[in-house]
């Protein structure tokens, strides 16, 4: 609580402050330049910046202090850890506050995985505040493990970490005037609610944005960011593990422009976490492209928590929460402490905070597999050319192929020696037995079976392989570790990494997750995967039919730009 009385006695100098950082160079937001003064804490609050005593003193000659980054814009499932392992690691690096979208876990556990989201993180010494996922499920064209509508989302609006509505991805619904979106748009009454609008241009975003859409972070170029920005928009400049947008969005920023430009991560895997940071390596990117530093650190603090309302944070002032990051110098942006509410939360890139327990009874054995019957890969031929789904190195987006692909008793096969291998979407929520069956050129996979229960957006399990042995091991043993990664040989299990919090994360620590996956990695490159694919995260997406140009859920295969599902066969020719 903010004892405000002290802090007025505290700033006009009659009483000591709890902790005083002296005679470092302190950043002003509001200014965009450094001067040199105390910064007075009092209960965890800025009293002041200025001359101040105070009953503790850290002497800061020689160093700089920012206010803590925030991100804009995270999924925390996608580093694979549990909220408090996520801390453990964003905090170090400078992170103090997270808006995070719960749209994976919902996807798979409904409200218990927001309610478990919101239970795990209000201990930590992170302020994780959420917006609700808006499209659960993504698409018609996929099951996901709920159905969340508005009358659902009503039981969290009012919490008061519920910032509001969630990244709007149906975009075609919100300009078809669909009756649900509109129920969840009105749901956020007062409260904002952020955009997901991909390509979206003229007339259509125009209307996107007068349905009360007031963010977007899936900008790719300048002109689109700028064509946002003209229209009253925030965009938020994303660097994440699979979409790197900040250096290319960076000339729409501008003297008028910059205030409605914000960081965020959106998804950002172990690896990168552990060996670049979170938004301190947004800062160092932007910087190091030439950015204005001003600029970018107003981007990475005060902007964002004005857009979000967060009227107390991302300034170091009278009256704001004392998350504050100090640093040795201003190339490297690595604090050397980290204060969260006015207490030392890290230092020198190491935590200061324990784990702590939650109840995740609600979010363990989600898998439902249902029958494990081989008749489920089958892939029946129609003709002797095939529908591919053909990867495109280091892009989400796919191409659609129709190639010769072997056909045996009927069946399409795969051809290892054109790197045409199949794969398989398994429903894995409910049991019903739905599964896509497809094939997937480009991987470079030569032998066995790689399976993820990490696939976006309805986050079934998807596996691809070789042969129909190999993937149904690899199904099994996802199967016994109720969800995670799994590599399979041809008759054995050479890797897993269990992630039993919906398949989506564990509880385990970080850094041993890194080295798990590292080794999933090397084992993958054994077997045949090319140096261009991520194999887990090109899994990933390949199930997610809002990219084009084909991807596969467990409904089957899926034409993205026309939105429709679409035969293997090709039907040029029949067979005889």
């Amino acid at each position: 609580m903010k004892r405000v009385q002290e802090l007025v006695d505290t700033a006009l100098g009659r009483s000591d402050a709890d902790l005083v950082l002296k005679n470092a160079r302190v950043f002003n937001v509001f200014t965009g330049r450094f001067t040199t003064g105390d910064v007075a804490i009092v209960n965890g609050y800025i009293a002041g910046v200025g001359s101040y005593s105070g009953r503790k003193e850290i002497d800061g000659t020689g160093k700089f202090i920012t206010p803590g980054f925030i991100d804009g814009h995270v999924h925390l499932e996608s580093a694979m850890v549990s909220p408090a392992q996520f801390a453990c690691a964003v905090v170090p690096s400078g992170t103090t506050t997270v808006i995070a979208d719960p749209h994976e876990i919902a996807n798979v556990a409904g409200l218990e995985g927001i309610r478990y989201m919101l239970k795990a993180t209000e201990q930590l010494p992170l302020n994780v505040y959420m917006m609700l996922p808006s499209c659960v499920p993504a698409t018609r064209l996929e099951h996901a493990g709920a159905t969340l509508k508005a009358k659902e989302l009503a039981d969290f609006i009012h919490h008061p970490r519920i910032l509001g509505l969630g990244e709007m991805m149906d975009y075609p619904g919100v300009l078809q005037k669909e009756a649900a979106i509109y129920e969840k748009i009105r749901l956020a009454e007062g409260k904002l609610v952020d955009g997901h609008a991909p390509g979206l241009t003229g007339r259509e975003l125009t209307g996107y944005i007068a349905a009360g859409i007031r963010s977007d972070h899936e900008c790719v170029t300048p002109e689109e960011a700028t064509e946002r920005l003209e229209q009253g928009m925030y965009v938020m400049l994303r660097e994440g593990s699979a979409a790197h947008n900040l250096v290319k969005l960076l000339p729409a920023v501008n003297q008028y422009t910059v205030k409605r430009c914000l960081f965020a991560t959106d998804d950002r895997h172990p690896a990168d976490l552990i060996a670049e940071g979170h938004i301190n390596h947004m800062v160092r990117l932007a910087i190091a492209a030439g950015a204005d530093p001003a600029w970018v650190l107003q981007m990475a603090t005060i902007n964002v928590a004005s857009y979000f309302r967060l009227d107390d944070l991302g300034a170091i002032a009278p009256g704001y929460r004392a998350d504050l990051l100090v640093f040795d110098n201003l190339e490297e942006w690595r604090p050397v402490m980290v204060f969260k509410d006015g207490q030392l939360a890290a230092e020198n890139g190491k935590s200061m905070f324990m784990n702590f327990f939650v109840d995740d009874k609600w979010v363990r054995n989600t898998l439902c597999l249902g029958e494990l019957s081989r008749d489920k890969l089958r892939l029946p031929a129609h003709s002797s050319v095939a529908r591919v789904i053909g990867l495109v190195p280091h892009q989400l987006v796919t191409e659609a192929l129709e190639l010769p692909v072997p056909v045996v008793r009927g069946e399409f096969v795969p051809d290892v020696s054109r790197d045409i291998l199949k794969l398989v979407v398994w429903e894995r929520h409910k049991g019903t037995g739905n599964v896509g069956v497809g094939l997937l050129q480009g991987l470079g996979l030569k032998r066995g079976a790689i399976a993820s229960t990490i696939a976006h957006d309805s986050h079934n399990l998807v596996v691809v392989g070789t042969d129909d042995d190999a993937i149904m091991l690899a199904v099994k043993e996802i199967e016994h570790i109720q969800g995670g990664l799994v590599i399979a040989g041809d008759r054995e299990i050479l890797g897993t990494l269990p992630l039993p919090l919906t398949g989506l994360m564990t509880d385990r620590d970080i850094g041993e997750v890194q080295e798990k996956l590292a080794a999933l990695h090397k084992i993958a490159r054994s077997l045949g995967v090319k140096a261009d694919y991520d194999p887990f995260m090109t899994l990933a997406f390949l199930s997610l039919p809002v990219i084009p140009a084909l991807k596969l859920t467990d409904a089957g295969l899926i034409d993205v730009v026309n939105f429709q599902l679409m035969p293997v066969s090709v039907l040029s020719e029949n067979i005889v």
